[in-house]
């Protein structure tokens, strides 16, 4: 869904400026959550911004929006017994947003910049870490990436990092 960032998004995006190395370009989603904090930040470094469709969460089609109690347990079932594959009803299932993950990360190879961050959504992020690790998506779904996480991902296939900002 395409919602607002939160009430707390001046301190947040403030705390995530603090714990990024300046960037040459911000690349990120599409949706308004995402693509307000990489406004922050290209403004904040005086870098350049693009939107690139790939980085959209997984879209869950009839799903969107639902509190998981009001999805049929059949579905929800079948999800969980292939998550890779299955499509939510009128979504996409993980493989199709992998795909689009490997377009943008095809895309960033041909790009000029050598410190790219990029804003977006947790299954997104997912996605891209587990294609520059070249490890199974389903591995990576115990991970938690929590708002405002800052990854840092220097030479992904030796190690990756996931910094927490300071608590105060």
């Amino acid at each position: 869904m395409d919602i607002d960032v939160a009430q707390s998004f001046a301190v947040e995006a403030a705390t995530v400026s603090n714990w990024l190395a300046p960037p040459d370009l911000v690349i990120t989603s599409p949706l308004q959550r995402t693509h307000r904090l990489a406004e922050y930040l290209a403004i904040q470094y005086q870098c350049k911004l693009h939107s690139h469709a790939g980085l959209l969460e997984m879209h869950f089609g009839d799903w969107e929006g639902r509190a998981w109690n009001d999805i049929p347990r059949a579905e929800i079932d079948a999800w969980g017994a292939d998550v890779l594959h299955y499509s939510p009803p009128k979504g996409e299932s993980a493989q199709q947003m992998m795909g689009r993950v490997n377009i943008l990360l095809q895309d960033l190879i041909r790009l000029p910049q050598q410190h790219i961050a990029i804003v977006a959504h947790g299954g997104s992020i997912r996605a891209v870490l587990a294609q520059m690790a070249a490890i199974p998506l389903p591995q990576t779904l115990g991970w938690q990436i929590d708002y405002g996480a800052v990854i840092m991902t220097t030479d992904i296939v030796k190690s990756s990092q996931i910094r927490q900002p300071r608590q105060t």
